[in-house]
């Protein structure tokens, strides 16, 4: 499956049915009189959190998600069907936006939660619902109401605990393959990871599993476009604890890597600054020494907690996970509160 993190879809809700004209004639009914019912309700078009799927890619080979017409009124006062509702399901995770006014329609976040993105058109009133004492055999009925139509931009920001970043080449896939059952690609060439990749790290029956995030590497230039990060920092937004790995066995100054990734978390989101942080020295098996004590004090500096690990050794890395998870613990989970969907003032169903 390709992952796809962005998509626009059209949505439209049906039309309610007409109401009908219509009079009751039967024989041994001596007074009879309008008997025409009303129209059905049109289907609504809803998002539903799936927690079986990770990307927006199913949404590219259908542009239009309506729902059903509702079916016209008919005599004896029968109402007609309501049309049926369409369900679009989409990740968790999901954040909804119109596209020609940029309003925030909500997000859907929880497994099987729904949110309704255009409401389905009312059903027109048969005759029968005009009449009254001067009004006894009225002809006219309404017709039905055409359904909420509307673009909608789609963009996942994937739903994990932990997130993993750094410069390319830095060691995060390997990390994330060590800790978890994941398998994201791993070489040793920059860009290695083109799309984000989740893992479950789980340590024992007691322990509650979290969820740890492999993020593209990100290059100075990255909140302006450059290279990769520019498209998938926005995941970087629901993780409530980052992994900041820096390479110990790579040539340079260890410090100004450590900035430059910084510095593009800043230009993308300034309260990404504030998030909860450990700087993490990777590929210990091959640091350099210098390195690693321009790290550590770099680290001391900005008062965060310092690891080092060696994902081909194992060194390091139960030390930082039982880290990771006490750090979880201590930051408590954000209330998952689900946006208001749009104003249901018309029954879609």
């Amino acid at each position: 499956m390709i992952f796809l993190d962005e998509a626009i879809i059209r949505v439209s809700g049906g039309r309610g049915g007409n109401g009908c004209v219509a009079f009751r004639r039967e024989k041994f009914v001596p007074r009879g009189g309008p008997s025409g019912g009303d129209g059905g309700h049109g289907g609504g078009a809803w998002l539903i959190g799936d927690g079986g799927i990770n990307t927006l890619y199913h949404l590219r080979f259908q542009q239009l998600y309506a729902g059903e017409r509702g079916r016209h009124g008919e005599g004896s006062n029968r109402t007609g069907r309501s049309g049926e509702e369409t369900l679009v399901r989409v990740p968790l995770g999901t954040q909804i936006r119109d596209v020609d006014s940029g309003e925030l329609v909500g997000e859907v976040l929880v497994d099987g939660d729904r949110l309704l993105v255009a409401r389905g058109g009312r059903g027109g009133r048969g005759n029968a619902r005009f009449t009254s004492p001067t009004r006894q055999a009225p002809r006219h009925s309404e017709p039905g109401e055409e359904g909420q139509e509307r673009r909608l931009r789609l963009e996942l920001k994937l739903l994990a605990d932990v997130g993993v970043l750094g410069l390319p080449n830095a060691g995060k896939s390997t990390l994330i393959s060590a800790v978890s059952a994941a398998r994201p690609k791993v070489a040793d060439y920059p860009f290695t990871t083109l799309t984000p990749q989740l893992g479950v790290v789980a340590e024992g029956i007691e322990s509650e599993p979290f969820v740890i995030a492999d993020l593209p590497g990100l290059i100075a230039g990255a909140a302006d476009g450059a290279g990769l990060g520019h498209r998938f920092l926005r995941h970087i937004e629901r993780c409530r604890l980052l992994l900041h790995l820096v390479d110990l066995a790579a040539e340079g100054d260890a410090a100004q890597d450590l900035a430059t990734v910084e510095d593009e978390l800043a230009a993308f989101d300034g309260s990404l600054s504030a998030r909860p942080r450990f700087v993490v020295g990777s590929k210990l098996d091959a640091a350099r020494d210098e390195r690693r004590e321009v790290l550590r004090q770099a680290a001391a500096a900005r008062l965060l907690p310092y690891h080092e690990v060696s994902s081909h050794t194992g060194g390091g890395i139960r030390e930082l996970m039982s880290a990771a998870r006490r750090e979880l613990n201590r930051i408590a989970k954000p209330h998952v509160d689900q946006l208001p969907p749009a104003p249901v003032d018309a029954p879609s169903g």
